[in-house]
């Protein structure tokens, strides 16, 4: 008998997992200034990667890019990076991300219901 075909469930199965159709979950937002003033809500769809994540917000017709996370000790300290417009996005918990934008005063925080 071949023994290359005992692999292939196996490889069946990493095949169709890396090419999964997820497309998040989709999150609401709470708006606030950065002095914590209340500015409003928004929902958008959030694909967390565990070191990075994903927001795509239909309303604004945006899509932003944590990049990866950093943190020395992610029990100290929230998970962070800069994104490329100048965003700083943090992986707050499992189920809550935000996005700070200090040139606008803005500060979303996205609750998922993971």
């Amino acid at each position: 008998m071949n023994r290359s075909w005992m692999f292939a469930p196996a490889i069946f199965l990493l095949i169709s997992g890396c090419s999964s159709n997820y497309r998040g979950v989709e999150c609401q937002g709470e708006i606030k200034s950065l002095a914590g003033r209340p500015l409003g809500s928004t929902s958008a769809m959030i694909m967390d990667r565990y070191n990075s994540f994903t927001v795509t917000m239909p309303q604004e017709k945006a899509k932003v890019e944590s990049g990866m996370l950093h943190s020395t000790d992610r029990t100290l300290y929230i998970p962070s990076a800069v994104t490329t417009e100048g965003f700083l996005a943090q992986r707050v918990s499992d189920k809550k991300f935000a996005i700070i934008d200090s040139r606008q005063d803005k500060w979303i925080t996205y609750t998922c219901p993971k």
